[in-house]
């Protein structure tokens, strides 16, 4: 019988659908805009139309609702790289999983 696979993450997800804007490098920036499946303080997982090569440097700009940051809504950038990819969806989408490196709040101005 298979034994049940460990979860590796160190930090608890947040089953999260909110809109984030991707910044990547690929023949000159590119900007896409995506859904988050989840969101942890030290990575991310989200859904957009076209694939972002393993490896590859992000940057993105999320908002935090009120019901995460315990206040009012914060806008976070954050930079990282991308872990995982996953072309599989059904629904076209392709499933992106990054960690995070550096964060920034920024301010609602």
């Amino acid at each position: 019988m298979a034994e049940a696979q460990q979860d590796k993450r160190a930090t608890r997800r947040f089953a999260l659908k909110l809109p984030v804007a991707v910044t990547y490098a690929e023949n000159g920036a590119q900007e896409l805009s995506a859904q988050t499946r989840d969101v942890s303080a030290r990575g991310i997982c989200f859904f957009v139309d076209a694939s972002i090569a393993t490896g590859a440097p992000i940057e993105f700009t999320l908002t935090l609702p009120p019901e995460i940051t315990l206040t009012e809504s914060i806008r976070v950038r954050c930079k990282g790289k991308v872990v995982r990819v996953d072309d599989g969806g059904s629904n076209g989408k392709v499933a992106v999983a990054a960690v995070i490196d550096e964060y920034e709040f920024l301010s609602e101005s």
